[in-house]
Order: structure tokens, then C-alpha cells, then sequence
């Protein structure tokens, strides 16, 4: 089968090629891959060289269903979230990372939601009640950022996000600013997803007894951070760590959330970007560079493997 292959170089960090068929464990079903999502974490490992196989967002329809009896029928339209090696035109996913998808919501719909739509409803859950909740949401141009803003004024808080292409956030019902320290706090939570100098100057706009999330690094950039800094407003703030794989619930019952969520007219995925996977190198590049909002979705199609081909 066709699948994209790392290459370990910068300046095309995938190229179509040939790969074996997955082999499915008992508990697994294959998927044919119809849409896949990426996202800025896949860039950072593909960047490190590893021979990582990217693709941890899917949907597509199942092809074989799981041999001990669990999971989704053949035939079935599914969204789905591997460890890796979605980016291919088969993929074998786990029945307990897999939703079905009702009619209403399409593939290319549904690819943009495992990674960033995961990350959002999860750092929701670790935030607890957020109604009437003054939040301060960095790098929110993302997928990311898209949906928690929109979950998040749904259950009644006040989201102030910073990104420099923020019109879709104003929307979504955020007050939209270029930069940290352009957001007037202070803020009962803080949500820090790009490290460097930003992560200090979030937290300094903490009210007392407040909590910062902090969930990545996209400036790739180290904190520092002053301890006598706590005393200048965010005395006695917490500050914690999170990861949206680590949670009890299993990827698919959220995933079958966010699906209802879209379903009902209550959850809008942003793609800014949709491709055919061929162009998948220059999506990357482009994601890279931040010239992307929301999620880039890629569909595979045959015709135009086949057109590369002739």
C-alpha cells in the first residue's frame, strides 16, 4: 500500500512511498484512510529524525474488523487515534480508540478531531467548573485553541485568548488579543501552551490562589521562572503539568463525545487548510510556519496517487 515515509530532512520531512499492509493484534480493526489530520507535535518528532511513522488522527471506514469480536463491524464509518502510521492508505487502530460517525459528519469533519479536540475536552475536565471563570488561553490559533474556547464559553467562561489571527475566536465568543501582555487580568486560570518568556508573563496575571495548565512548549524555548515572582500577585498560584493522553477515560468514549458535540450543532472544527495528501510536505511546511488556523486535514485519494504516478 501507498503510505508517507519519513525522510529526516527539513525541507520535505515526508515523500510518498511503499509500505507493508498493517498486521492487525486481536483487539485492533483496519481502517481505510479517508481524511488525516496533522498537527505541530508530528513536525517536532518527524524534525528529531527518528523514523517515527507519523499519523495520529484518522477516519476513514473499517476494511477488517477486530478478530476477538470487539469494536465496530466492517463497513463501518469510524474517527479514530493511533499511536502512529495513520498517514498511509490502511491503518490498524485499537476498538477502544475508535467512535463511529453518523451520516451528518463527514471524513475530512471528522480527522480534525482526535489530537486537538482530545486536548481540549481534557484540559476542560482538568480545569473543573469554569462557569463565570476568567481564562487566559495562549497559543490559541490552533486546533486546540478553537475548540476549548468554544466549550469553554458554552459552560459559561470568560476566555481571553491570544493569537494574532483571531477572528474565528471572536466568534467562538473570546476576547481576542496579539500577545500576553496585551491580556488585562488578572485571570482565575491560565492555560500555557508555548513556553519560553510567555509561561512568566502568563502567570503573572494569575489572581491569588489561581492555577496555570501548562500543556506544551510551541516556542520549543525553556522557562525560567523567578519564585519571588509568586509574591508579585499569583501568591500561593499552583502551577501544573498536563498531557492529554493522560486520562482514565479511553480515547474512544471521548472521542464519541466530540461527535455527538459536532453532530448536534454544538462543535465547530476549524480547518484552515484542506489538502490532498500528496501535498502533504508542503502542509507540513506551512503548519510549520504558522500560516495555518485551526487543523490542517488531508484526504487520500487514489486519482491523484495515480496522477503522480503517470
Amino acid at each position: 500500500m501507498k503510505a508517507l515515509q519519513p525522510t529526516g530532512r527539513g525541507d520535505e520531512l515526508v515523500v510518498l512511498g511503499d509500505r507493508a499492509e498493517p498486521e492487525p493484534r486481536p483487539d485492533e480493526v483496519v481502517v481505510e484512510v479517508e481524511a488525516f489530520s496533522v498537527n505541530r507535535g508530528e513536525i517536532f518528532k518527524l524534525e528529531a529524525g527518528t523514523g517515527w511513522l507519523p499519523g495520529k488522527d484518522v477516519a476513514g471506514r473499517v476494511v477488517r474488523a477486530a478478530a476477538d469480536g470487539s469494536g465496530p463491524r466492517e463497513g463501518a464509518r469510524v474517527v479514530g487515534h493511533p499511536p502512529a502510521a495513520g498517514w498511509a492508505e490502511r491503518v490498524a487502530v485499537r476498538t477502544d480508540a475508535l467512535a463511529e460517525l453518523p451520516d451528518a459528519v463527514s471524513a475530512q469533519t471528522a480527522a480534525a478531531l482526535p489530537l486537538a479536540g482530545l486536548t481540549a475536552l481534557r484540559l476542560l475536565r482538568t480545569a473543573g467548573s469554569v462557569a463565570g471563570a476568567r481564562v487566559l488561553l495562549t497559543g490559541a490559533s490552533g486546533g486546540v485553541g478553537h475548540y476549548f474556547t468554544e466549550l469553554a464559553t458554552a459552560a459559561g467562561a470568560q476566555v481571553t485568548a491570544v493569537s494574532r489571527r483571531g477572528g474565528r475566536l471572536a466568534e467562538l465568543g473570546a476576547q481576542v488579543v496579539p500577545d500576553v501582555a496585551s491580556a488585562e487580568g488578572a485571570f482565575d486560570l491560565v492555560l500555557e501552551s508555548t513556553g519560553g518568556a510567555n509561561l512568566p508573563a502568563a502567570l503573572a496575571k494569575l489572581v491569588r490562589r489561581g492555577t496555570l495548565i501548562w500543556f506544551g512548549q510551541a516556542s520549543r524555548t525553556p522557562v525560567t521562572l523567578d519564585f519571588f515572582s509568586f509574591f508579585d500577585g499569583p501568591e500561593s498560584g499552583t502551577i501544573r503539568h498536563f498531557h492529554y493522553a493522560d486520562s482514565d477515560i479511553p480515547d474512544g468514549t471521548d472521542l464519541a463525545t466530540l461527535v455527538r458535540l459536532v453532530a448536534s450543532g454544538r462543535l465547530h472544527p476549524e480547518i484552515g487548510c484542506s489538502r490532498d495528501w500528496t501535498d502533504t510536505a508542503s502542509v507540513l511546511s506551512d503548519l510549520r510556519d504558522r500560516r495555518v488556523r485551526g487543523n490542517a486535514v488531508l484526504t487520500v485519494s487514489a486519482e491523484a496517487l495515480a496522477a503522480t504516478a503517470t
